[in-house]
């Protein structure tokens, strides 16, 4: 087992201010983590270039790629009430697309079986003409795309779990059924999208399925929905490649979140998703950094994440339990699972 990481220091360029919770220390405590563990050295590293702006206009305006670009050299621009740039965003973004997209080629052609894009700026808020929720562009999205008009690929799944609702990625595939976009997030929320009967339209109806939840959520309830609803809507979906939106504000302490997830729980998701991976489309898998505020969180978290895409640690096997009251609060999941992915 051969995972990629992509790492790289000029990730930290990009600086919203002291007092951002999205700040270079996220990637920096992560950093030192790897370079601490010497089980990690097996670890292929993934060198990201800057993405093209054809690549970037795979899903945002050029007008709007032509406004962040304007943005280079000023020591700040404020884009909206939570994101705001530095002189070196622009680059650094670019660069977090271009890393995206390295260790999607680099799994397409066998050179890695699975990777971890450990980039910032996070992507799945922006939408293609706006910034919004520290994202700049939108890294999954565009990657998506890129693998579909690159290799010709006609079902990607992407897979959402940070705290937040991706409305970025979700918006950029509502009419699409070439990606399906799954996402469990805490509700109501930041960004106020991602209610249960938001599941596409016209030739994408069905191929958007959200799990809205109530706060205090931990890792038996996130194990349960991806066991009852993730695994079958995979199986009869069979996609050919699995991009996750990996966020880590739904870790137990998270400043931002009110999930409860553990180190742990990170790893049993991560174990589900290559279970279903190595089942349906030969183990491509490619995780991309999101959110996850709690520096601990990330740490830890993506500690436990990468010891299961190496393969380098077992975890029990357990059935998830849960409540009753959980149990009626997903009963619209069971409801659209029914209506648009029918047992055959």
């Amino acid at each position: 087992m051969v995972t990629g990481i992509v790492r790289d220091w000029r990730y930290l360029n990009h600086d919203m201010g002291p007092h951002h919770v999205e700040s270079p220390a996220r990637l920096e405590v992560i950093y030192r983590m790897i370079e601490a563990e010497p089980a990690f050295k097996i670890l292929k590293t993934i060198e990201p270039r800057e993405a093209t702006e054809e690549e970037i206009a795979l899903v945002h305006y050029r007008s709007y790629l032509e406004k962040i670009k304007e943005t280079k050299g000023k020591p700040r621009v404020i884009l909206d009430p939570d994101t705001s740039t530095c002189s070196l965003s622009y680059e650094t973004a670019l660069l977090a697309v271009g890393g995206v997209l390295e260790a999607a080629q680099a799994i397409m052609e066998k050179r890695v079986d699975n990777a971890f894009a450990l980039i910032r700026p996070p992507g799945h808020h922006a939408e293609s003409s706006r910034a919004m929720g520290f994202c700049l562009f939108n890294n999954v999205a565009i990657a998506a795309r890129w693998l579909r008009q690159k290799y010709g690929l006609e079902r990607i799944l992407i897979v959402d779990w940070d705290l937040h609702h991706g409305n970025g990625t979700q918006h950029a595939f509502y009419q699409e059924k070439e990606v399906f976009y799954f996402s469990t997030h805490q509700f109501p929320y930041y960004p106020g999208t991602g209610d249960w009967d938001e599941v596409g339209e016209g030739e994408g109806l069905g191929f958007t399925f959200n799990v809205p939840l109530s706060p205090g959520k931990g890792d038996s309830e996130y194990l349960f929905i991806f066991k009852e609803f993730l695994t079958p809507i995979v199986y009869r979906y069979q996609p050919q490649f699995i991009l996750v939106s990996a966020g880590f504000d739904i870790y137990a302490g998270d400043p931002l979140g009110g999930m409860m997830v553990s180190a742990e729980g990170f790893a049993a998701l991560t174990g589900q998703l290559l279970a279903l991976a190595r089942e349906t489309c030969e183990g491509r898998i490619l995780l991309v950094l999101e959110g996850g505020y709690s520096l601990e969180g990330l740490k830890n978290g993506v500690r436990e994440v990468l010891f299961q895409l190496a393969g380098l640690k077992d975890i029990p096997v357990k059935e998830p339990v849960i409540s009753a009251l959980v149990r009626k609060e997903l009963a619209p999941a069971w409801h659209n699972l029914e209506l648009y992915w029918p047992q055959a």
